[in-house]
């Protein structure tokens, strides 16, 4: 045999739980990431999506093994589709209680105004 080697085992990949609540200031989006620490969570916007992605590193240790994983060590991915009713400049997160609150906020509507018309 050769040496002892650690071998890195790959986390269970997840697609956490949501619930995407509409008001009249925004969308919220709610996930369940539990294990997950802020340094441990990414949040990405680009044209069309957010994208969340986080893992929860805590595991058995070399003693024990997981039977089944629900909400054990894990990479945790989700994304959501943007509306373009939704102010990027504005988006704010929060973890608490292993759940992850996004909050969308809606763009200002422009004033209403009216053309005037120019003679040629």
């Amino acid at each position: 045999m050769s040496e002892n080697t650690h071998e890195t085992k790959a986390l269970p990949r997840v697609s956490p739980a949501m619930d995407i609540l509409e008001r009249d200031d925004g969308f919220y989006v709610f996930m369940d990431i539990p294990g997950v620490r802020r340094e441990d969570l990414k949040i990405d916007i680009n044209e069309t999506e957010l994208v969340v992605t986080g893992r929860a590193p805590q595991g058995a240790s070399d003693k024990e093994t997981f039977l089944e994983v629900q909400f054990g060590p894990g990479e945790y991915t989700r994304a959501v589709s943007l509306s373009d009713r939704v102010d990027r400049e504005r988006i704010k997160a929060t973890l608490k209680d292993g759940v992850l609150t996004v909050f969308l906020p809606r763009l200002e509507k422009p004033a209403a105004r009216r053309i005037p018309v120019q003679t040629a």
